[in-house]
């Protein structure tokens, strides 16, 4: 299984009154075994994304594992993204306090409040082992959360408050 072979599907879904809701009970999404979390931030809003397919077109979904880990905030100040978005993130880092501020409503709720209070964000980041990828690679490589990381990385430079480790969905071979 490709990413783009959930391009129709997630455009589908999303169209539809059940949404994400319908996304997860489709058969493929369910031979994935992936968390809903991961479903969602990866596939379901990105599987039609051109430049996602650029960077993880030729990747097979299926034999990617994922499992929550606490990774340090040094390993996510030099962590690479896909390179068809290479600048996202400093573009992020740039004006960290901005891109908090308009995270304000909605799903966005607490955003704010897990900077000031714990350091880190809301939402789990998309991680994935960069030998997945290229296969003498190593390291991790940020798939989805640009703008949470670059908000990391800006806040960091600032002398804001920043926790030592993150959560984030790490996806391994299998």
């Amino acid at each position: 299984m490709r990413l783009s072979d959930f391009a129709a599907l997630t455009q589908r879904c999303r169209e539809s009154d059940y949404g994400f809701a319908e996304f997860l009970r489709q058969e493929a999404v369910l031979e994935l075994h992936w968390p809903a979390d991961v479903l969602e931030q990866w596939l379901y809003d990105h599987a039609d994304n051109e430049a996602f397919l650029q960077d993880y077109g030729n990747l097979e979904l299926s034999q990617v594992g994922w499992q929550v880990e606490a990774i340090s905030t040094e390993t996510f100040m030099a962590m690479p993204t896909g390179p068809s978005d290479t600048d996202a993130i400093e573009e992020f880092a740039r004006d960290p306090e901005h891109w908090i501020a308009v995270r304000h409503q909605g799903p966005h709720l607490g955003v704010r409040l897990a900077w000031d209070t714990h350091g880190t964000w809301k939402r789990w980041p998309i991680l994935l082992e960069q030998s997945l990828l290229t296969p003498l690679a190593t390291g991790l490589q940020l798939v989805e959360g640009r703008t949470r990381v670059g908000v990391l990385r800006g806040r960091r430079r600032q002398g804001a408050v920043v926790a030592e480790r993150h959560l984030a969905w790490v996806g391994r071979r299998t």
